[in-house]
């Protein structure tokens, strides 16, 4: 899989080289793009995905670590990779505390620069494999409920019939229950032995799973997915998608439409 790097740094020389290094070690199987400053890096990130940041840490107007923390404010993390002339521990302290995994003293050589740079790929390949598995593992779990349809107890299979025709409402256990006119504290228990999931996380994991298709398979806007699919705020579907596949609706789409 291709990778895509942005460099940050407002040395042209600095950027420039970095730049052409990774070209060569990589005989351009990666995409290098870079940036002259924070704000301009953030446009970039906004814009497309980047799986991999190396950033200067002092810049004017804008440090690298106020890049980093916009980013998170963004729900976007790339793995990051600080540079900086500047031997100074609480630096590095403060970059690890935001989740980078290097820190590298300017002037880099290039083997430490590699170096480095295969250890961010090692981790982004590992980040990914563990949201393939959760995706995996996401739609098991509603294939599964579907495909065992016939064979649940008739209240239940009218519950995941309700649970599909209503998925755009505010679907309560406790209506559900009414609908297959049950006891709500049985209806709960026999739906958890039945599907293998408690009833909200089944409900949940429908609602991300129609967000996925919707995202994949249409251009419609994040905001109406979001209602389409049973969520009153963007922000709240945004929070919960992210939980679930570890990205945003938004970076989702980008990298998998």
């Amino acid at each position: 899989m291709n990778r895509t790097i942005l460099v940050v740094d407002d040395e042209p020389r600095t950027r420039e080289g970095i730049s052409k290094t990774l070209e060569q070690w990589a005989q351009y199987s990666i995409e290098v793009i870079s940036a002259s400053t924070g704000r301009d890096a953030i446009k970039i990130v906004s814009e497309r995905p980047i799986d991999i940041l190396i950033t200067d840490i002092r810049m004017p107007e804008m440090t690298g670590l106020e890049v980093i923390q916009l980013l998170a404010e963004m729900d976007v993390k790339p793995i990051v990779l600080i540079m900086s002339a500047y031997s100074d521990f609480h630096y590095a302290q403060e970059a690890i505390r935001h989740g980078v995994i290097n820190y590298l003293l300017k002037p880099i050589r290039k083997k430490e620069l590699i170096e480095a740079v295969e250890r961010a790929i090692a981790k982004k390949e590992d980040q990914e494999q563990g949201q393939r598995l959760t995706k995996v593992i996401d739609l098991q779990l509603l294939e599964q409920a579907d495909f065992n349809n016939e064979r649940y107890e008739p209240a239940i299979e009218k519950a995941l019939r309700y649970i599909d025709d209503h998925i755009k409402e505010k679907v309560s256990l406790q209506d559900v229950a009414n609908a297959v006119h049950l006891n709500g504290s049985y209806f709960s228990t026999l739906f958890k032995e039945e599907v293998g999931i408690n009833f909200s996380e089944y409900v949940t994991r429908k609602r991300i799973q129609s967000a996925k298709h919707l995202l994949l398979q249409s251009d419609m806007p994040i905001s109406l997915i979001a209602e389409e699919v049973g969520y009153q705020t963007q922000k709240y579907f945004n929070k919960i998608f992210k939980e679930y596949e570890g990205v945003t609706p938004g970076y989702y789409r980008k990298t998998y439409k």
